[in-house]
């Protein structure tokens, strides 16, 4: 049995990066980041943040760009895709990125509308 599947929330670490496919399917790429507090052995108040790579193909791809961008709060769920590449220097290289299946917007409805009049569409609407 196999099951991959991600949930995630954090914010965006940079602006999203839209580009097209040759056959015109929209592909847009992002990062997110979360962090967790913790108090670590020594009794001092800690952080750890998680870096993500994430990329979403079609429509909503266009979405995420036109409404979202650096800072802003995002949950997202889809899959691990692990990713290998041999580096310029000849060295392999490889990461994991999260393949975004779907997505809501989070943060208040206020936050949105000062950003942009009319805000994103709804988080229940399918696109």
């Amino acid at each position: 049995m196999n099951y991959n599947r991600v949930i995630m929330a954090g914010r965006l670490t940079r602006d999203p990066e839209l580009s097209y496919l040759p056959n015109q399917t929209p592909i847009v790429k992002f990062s997110l980041a979360t962090s967790r507090k913790y108090k670590g052995g020594d009794g001092q108040q800690k952080e750890d943040a998680c870096f993500v790579d994430c990329e979403m193909f079609g429509k909503r791809a266009e979405v995420i760009n036109q409404y979202l961008s650096k800072g802003d709060p995002l949950m997202i769920e889809g899959r691990l895709q692990f990713d290998r590449w041999d580096a310029q220097d000849g060295s392999k290289r490889s990461k994991h990125k999260i393949r975004v299946e779907s997505f809501e917007f989070l943060g208040g409805s206020k936050e949105r509308a000062e950003r942009e009049p009319g805000g994103p569409p709804p988080a229940d609407v399918p696109f």
